[in-house]
């Protein structure tokens, strides 16, 4: 095999001669510039979270020559392995028995490259993670067919769009189908604004552009002053989007859409405002109580993470999480794994963790019940210990001590 060099950039379309069809979004790996965004966000992900704490150069702007060993992102030996044997599982690489290049080549180009060949040979299924916040990310596997189905339900009416404005990676599931499938299909080009300041992205859209972002994102781009957003859409996706801030943005000009979906299920369904339900995507069935996906976009039943009341066969409005988590910044957090984290700190003789809101989302709040009655110097020693054992999203921003957990007067845990 030779191996060849990937161009680079942050911006760019479709290949030339790309077609605005579901078989053109279907070999998304042709179009080298997105493959090596999905190739370097999965890296750059699986990196961080070997590395908690740590603090790499931002993907977008990794070029075909970055070292990947010693020289570059310093990965050691057994970094690359994980690394490795994520981006086999992600692409399914072992389906061509190419995985093993990873490890002998140590250029960014290489692994884009044998990424690419890998996918030539197989391409049919993608393994997307959940956040991994109970453990292991959980792999969630889907066929591409699958997939191009759902972006060709989105694309028919969202279109047209002369451009995608992300402002989330390539390698979840989410970005993988608004930001590599979804230019193809409808030949527009691809702007990836991650690093910027809000008002430097809202001073460069254009009428025509879909903005692409979670939540929390769109929180921030609202409170860049007025700006008239007429002319501009959005899609919003990962976790439950404030009803206030959706009216803002939509009050300014913004067709915001609400896509409501996970990791193990992909899209589901959509919303323009959030006084409607959600209507389900063309082409899905709910089951008659709302707990399962019963043909979902491959064709099989699906157990769904939360709870869904129907209104009719192909409107919903969510019940609430089965499973007790929460979502910050799109990813799935559970309160009790990161205070069973929390109590392994010696100083540490019990806690509570909670959701609190923030503008745009939620963040985690800590009360802790200390081993020692002074607690002083705690908070910083607790934060900074935060850092290297919990993820940015698990980690509290608010922290409480006191004797005793908070409790009402039937003994139950209250809030604080």
């Amino acid at each position: 095999m030779t191996l060849v060099q990937s161009p680079s950039g942050n911006s760019a379309g479709p290949d030339r001669g790309a077609t605005s069809d579901s078989g053109a979004a279907g070999a998304w790996w042709r179009d080298r510039v997105a493959l090596s965004r999905f190739v370097a966000d999965l890296v750059a992900s699986d990196l961080s979270r070997l590395r908690p704490g740590a603090i790499l150069p931002p993907p977008a702007a990794w070029t075909p020559d970055l070292d990947l060993g010693a020289g570059g992102l310093g990965m050691d030996s057994l970094e690359l392995l994980s690394v490795a044997t994520g981006l086999t599982e992600t692409l399914h690489l072992h389906r061509s028995g190419i995985e093993d290049y990873l490890l002998a080549r140590r250029r960014f180009a290489d692994w884009v490259q044998i990424a690419a060949h890998g996918l030539s040979v197989f391409d049919q299924e993608v393994t997307f993670h959940t956040s991994g916040s109970t453990g292991a990310p959980k792999p969630c596997t889907h066929r591409l067919e699958g997939l191009v189905r759902e972006v060709g339900v989105h694309g028919r009416r969202l279109a047209p769009v002369r451009r995608i404005v992300s402002l989330v990676p390539g390698h979840h599931i989410y970005g993988f189908l608004f930001t590599i499938l979804l230019p193809r299909l409808l030949n527009a080009a691809y702007v990836d604004v991650r690093g910027r300041l809000p008002g430097r992205v809202l001073a460069d859209l254009l009428p025509g552009d879909l903005v692409v972002a979670v939540p929390e994102q769109w929180a921030l781009l609202a409170r860049t002053g007025s700006a008239c957003l007429s002319g501009i859409s959005g899609v919003c996706s990962t976790g439950p989007l404030d009803p206030v801030l959706h009216r803002d943005l939509t009050e300014r000009g913004l067709s915001l859409t609400e896509i409501y979906g996970s990791s193990e299920t992909a899209g589901i369904g959509w919303r323009l405002s959030p006084d409607e339900p959600f209507r389900l995507l063309e082409g899905l069935k709910l089951s008659p109580d709302g707990s399962c996906l019963q043909v979902g976009w491959d064709g099989l039943a699906k157990p769904l993470q939360d709870r869904l009341v129907l209104s009719d066969a192909t409107c919903f409005r969510l019940g609430g999480r089965r499973d007790g988590a929460v979502q910050i910044g799109g990813v799935n957090i559970f309160p009790d794994r990161v205070a069973a984290t929390l109590r392994t700190h010696p100083a540490v003789k019990d806690v509570a963790v909670r959701p609190m809101p923030v503008p745009g989302g939620l963040r985690l709040k800590a009360f802790i019940v200390p081993r020692q009655p002074d607690a002083s110097g705690l908070e910083q020693e607790m934060s900074v210990w935060a850092d290297t054992h919990l993820s940015m999203p698990e980690r509290p921003k608010s922290w409480t001590f006191g004797p005793a957990l908070p409790t009402t007067g039937m003994g139950k845990l209250c809030d604080w």
